[in-house]
Order: C-alpha cells, then structure tokens, then sequence
C-alpha cells in the first residue's frame, strides 16, 4: 500500500491511499485515455465501450456535443420501428443496438436515430469495431440526408397525390363536361317533348323540333319528308319554298333508313345560293318510325363536321317520340274530321227531321183541313139550298114588318154563308197540296191570306197595319212561306197580352224581296236560341219549339235569310230576305 501525503498550511496531510494495483490499472487506464484522446479530432461522435462491464469508457468532445443529455446506455434503445431513442420498457437491453453491438462477436453497422430533451429527432450510421475488450462505435450524422430522402419520399408523395389529384380533376372536368351534355341532352330531349305534349298539330310539332335541332347542330337547312308509296316529299321546313319537294336518296342511306339507323355523310351543297364551286357539308337523315311503320324522316344539313357521338342519343330519343307525336297528331286530325263530318251528318238528320216533321204536319193539316171543308160544304150546301127557299119564300110575304125582319136575317146568313166559303176557299189556298213545286206567287196576297185564317187572333184586341210595297212576283214554295208567315204572325198575337199593333211592310230592293213583320209585344229575352230547336218562350205544354226552327229551314230552303230584333217590353221585329232570282 502506498500513501501519498502532502502540507496544507505547513501541517502534513494524507491525500490519497492507493494499492500498488490499483496504481498500476490507474496508469494502464491513462494511457488508454491518452490514446483516446486521439477520438476528440474527429467531427463526428465516437463512443468506447467496456465489453466486459458494459460501461461507457471514453466519449469524444464531438459526442458530448451531439448527444449533451447522455446519461446510460438506455438512452439509445430500440423502438419496434426500429428506430433508436428513450424506451421505458425493462427489457431494454434486448433491443438496443449499442447492446447489440457490445455482444456482437464482429463488427457491423446499422442505423439509429436519437431523440433529444426537446423531442427532436437527429439520425446517424453507427459502425461497431470490435476491438479485444473494447467496442468503439463511431457515429456518422446523416439527419440531412434522412430528412432530404423523407422530403425526397414526402415529395414522391406529394407527387403522387397531385398526380391522382389532377387525374381526378381530369375525371371530374369529364364527368362535369358529360354532366353538361347530359344536361343538354335532357332540356332539348324535355322541351322538344313539351313541344309534342302541347301540340296535337302536326306542323306545330315538327316546325319547333326542326328549329330546336337546327339550333344544337348547327343545321342551315332542315326539313321533314313524308314517306308515302316509295316517295319522300317535304312537307314541314324552315324554308317555305322547299314545301311539297321530292327527296331522293342514295342506297346507303336508304339502306340505313331501312335498317332505322342514322346516317351521317358527307355531301355537295347543291343550292340556288351555292357558291360556284360545290361546297362540302355534312347531312344527317333521321328516319322517324311508329310500330315499324316507316313515317318519314327528319334532315339536317350543317357545314360543321362533327363526329355523332352523344348526338345519336339524343336523335333517336327524338325519332321515337316524334314518331308517336306524328301518329296521335294523325289519329286527332283524322278524329276530328270524323266528328266534324259526324256533326255534319247529325245537322243533316236534325233538318230532315225537322223537314219531315214539317212535311208530316202539313200533310195532316192539309188532310184536316181537305175533310174539315168537306165536312163543312156538305152542310153549307143544305143551308144555301134553304137559303133560296127561304128568299123566295120572303117574296110571298105580305107584313112589312116580318118581311123586314125576314130579309136582315136572310142577308146576315148570306154573309155567314160567304165567310164560311171565304175560310174554306184561304185553307184549301194556305195547304195547297197540290202545290209542292216552285212557282210565282204574290207576298202580299200570301200574307193577306195568312192574316185572314188569324182573325180570330187579332180581332176586337189587336191592330194590324199593313204597308204593302210595289213587289215583283217571286218563285218560291207558297204553302211553306205561308207557314212561316203564319208562326212569325201567331208568335206575334201571343207575345201582346192585352191590346197592340201589328205593322207588316213590304218592299223591293237591289234584287231582294224584303218582308218586315214589327210587333208591339213584351220582347224575347234572348235572340240567339229562338230558330233552335226545342227551344220556346211559352209555358210548358203550350209550345213545341219547332215553329221558328222550321221558319229558318224555309227561308234557308229559298236562300234567303230572317234577322230578328227585339227589346223586351218594347216589342219585337222579325225581317224576312229573299232573293228574287
């Protein structure tokens, strides 16, 4: 044992004791140190450790600057990402490479990263030289080249999201781009088909869809050709001079319009207006089917030269509801000419009802009447055979004042008598049944007869002003007129509840017979429905409502016409005009 002693303040003191071998280790020990000390020129850190006792033996000036917060090995353990840095797990020996590295039977390098107090992260090669007791790791700093491969690998990544990013824009620019044609596609497909929805007109249909199509295609001239019998003929276009035009086609597009295909060709523009030399176009046909059934086609020629992609879509979408607007347009048209003609038809049996109504009241009446004057001259006879009996009986009467009662009796049968002859002799006159055809008759004697079988209507109430104008003789139905004359005159009689006038005029004018028959009467309230059939002002059961139906049918039956004016509680007026020739 060795003990070292030394004087403080002149008095000994004993400083350090040592054995001889621990002397000798303490000398061994530094020149070790002073061998390391060789490590401290090195920029880089570089640790030696104790194989044996796994203590930190030497530490250069480059690592205590790189690693300040170094206290254990523990310090560099391993991470299950493998990389190196504090770890709270007991069995941190097994996964540190510094441990690894110690054990190792050989030397070998890896890879660590060290996380400082300030949870920074730097990155390092170690390589491990196995040297007798010793392990000396030397650390080289590649935090720079780890961080530029991550931001090298970050950009790659960032490369990539931008790629996919941008090749998502590219399919949403797409997708936009078909969104927008389907849109399009949709509001031309949707309004053309409120078009064909609105519209039961042929030309309304076609006209817009060939305008909607000329539009979207860029089109100079469109039309649509009927096909019928083989033959294409134009029947709706934009240029109206085109109408009723034969159209031929080649036998590819025949075929294709065969085949319910569109076609789409190249053609020579051959117009009034084309240019001197032939200009180059592109045409597309459309054929336009219903159930197989080949209607006509659709033509659009545009100088655009496009490729029909999405457009066929759209087109043949158009054919097929064109195709089915066409037929119901059709089937409409030909309907309403089936009811018009239907209506024609009903209007025609309405008169000849109305005709053989009136044929068949006439005829009875016309029979009435032949019996009821039969039935009357039988006994009329009697009375006038007893009637000259009785006056030349008078003759022997001798007592003034008998006689004189005698003749007024005799003279007011004489008058009766004549009377009773006059009505026999105006209904035979008024029927004539005899008289079916045209012949020449005088209004105003017609009217005088008519006003002669209503006296009964007229009498002690009603006034009747007559102004006969100078009148031609007419051709006409007499029996009929009278009819007339009578139903306008009887209406008349009826519309004055108590007293009031009648004025009949008559007059000639620019070739037209003209007869105004003007009552005093309460009026009609409404002039339109009087010549409809049914229709009557008079209580229930007291009118039928044929006779002014009947009246217009005569007057219509002499080209002629009957205009009414009426005001109620005022009067009315019927003027009656036909034609002399």
């Amino acid at each position: 044992m060795i003990i070292f002693v030394t004087k403080v303040n002149n008095h000994p003191r004993i400083v350090f004791i040592y054995n001889i071998l621990d002397i000798f280790s303490l000398l061994i020990y530094n020149k070790i140190m002073e061998k390391l000390e060789f490590f401290n020129k090195f920029n880089n850190p570089v640790l030696v450790v104790n194989n044996s006792t796994m203590n930190v033996e030497y530490r250069n000036n480059a690592f205590k600057r790189y690693f300040a917060d170094f206290t254990t090995l523990k310090k560099f353990s391993h991470k299950l990402n493998c990389d190196i840095c504090m770890l709270d797990s007991s069995d941190w020996e097994t996964h540190s490479p510094i441990i690894q590295a110690i054990r190792a039977k050989e030397s070998f390098v890896t890879h660590i990263s060290y996380q400082n107090k300030n949870n920074e992260y730097s990155y390092y090669d170690i390589n491990a030289i196995k040297r007798r007791k010793y392990t000396i790791i030397f650390f080289t700093d590649v935090t720079a080249s780890v961080k530029y491969e991550k931001l090298l690998e970050e950009k790659k990544s960032v490369d990539l999201k931008c790629q996919l990013l941008d090749e998502d824009i590219r399919s949403l620019e797409s997708i936009k781009q078909k969104a927008q044609s389907q849109a399009i596609k949709m509001a031309l497909i949707n309004k053309i088909s409120n078009i064909m929805r609105e519209s039961i007109d042929i030309s309304s249909i076609i006209l817009p869809t060939l305008k909607e199509l000329s539009i979207i295609f860029g089109a100079f001239r469109a039309y649509y050709a009927e096909y019928n019998r083989n033959i294409f003929k134009i029947t709706e276009t934009l240029d109206e001079e085109e109408k009723g035009m034969a159209i031929m086609f080649d036998s590819l597009v025949m075929r294709k319009i065969g085949d319910k295909e569109i076609s789409h060709t190249r053609c020579l523009k051959e117009f009034i207006s084309a240019k001197p030399f032939k200009e180059s176009t592109q045409r597309i046909v459309v054929p336009i089917y219903h159930m197989n059934e080949l209607l006509g086609v659709v033509v659009l020629v545009s100088r655009q030269r496009r490729e029909m992609n999405e457009e066929i879509d759209i087109l043949e979408n158009i054919s097929s509801q064109l195709g089915t607007a066409i037929v119901h347009a059709k089937l409409y048209k030909k309907n309403l000419e089936t009811v018009k003609e239907l209506k024609r038809t009903l209007k025609e049996l309405n008169d000849t009802q109305l005709q053989l109504i009136n044929s068949e009241k006439m005829a009875s009446l016309g029979q009435l009447i032949a019996g009821v004057a039969h039935e009357i001259n039988t006994p009329m006879a009697a009375i006038k055979s007893n009637n000259e009996i009785f006056t030349k009986l008078i003759k022997k009467i001798s007592d003034e004042k008998l006689l004189t009662l005698l003749n007024d009796i005799n003279s007011t049968d004489k008058e009766a008598i004549q009377r009773i002859n006059q009505i026999v002799v105006s209904l035979k006159k008024f029927v004539r049944l005899d008289e079916a055809e045209l012949q020449e008759a005088d209004i105003n004697k017609e009217l005088d007869l008519t006003l002669d079988l209503i006296r009964h209507e007229t009498k002690h109430r009603i006034t009747v002003v007559k102004h006969y104008g100078d009148i031609p003789m007419i051709k006409c139905y007499p029996n009929m007129l009278n009819q007339v004359f009578m139903n306008i005159l009887v209406n008349a009689c009826q519309s004055i509840e108590k007293e009031g006038t009648i004025t009949i005029t008559t007059y000639y004018a620019d070739k037209f017979l003209k007869i105004s028959i003007k009552d005093t009467g309460k009026g009609i309230e409404d002039v339109n429905k009087i010549f409809m059939a049914g229709y009557t002002t008079k209580g229930v059961g007291v009118g039928t409502g044929l006779g002014l139906a009947i009246s217009s049918k005569i007057i219509a039956k002499h080209n002629g016409k009957i205009d009414v004016k009426s005001e109620l509680n005022v009067g009315s007026e019927f003027i009656i005009t036909i034609p002399s020739e």
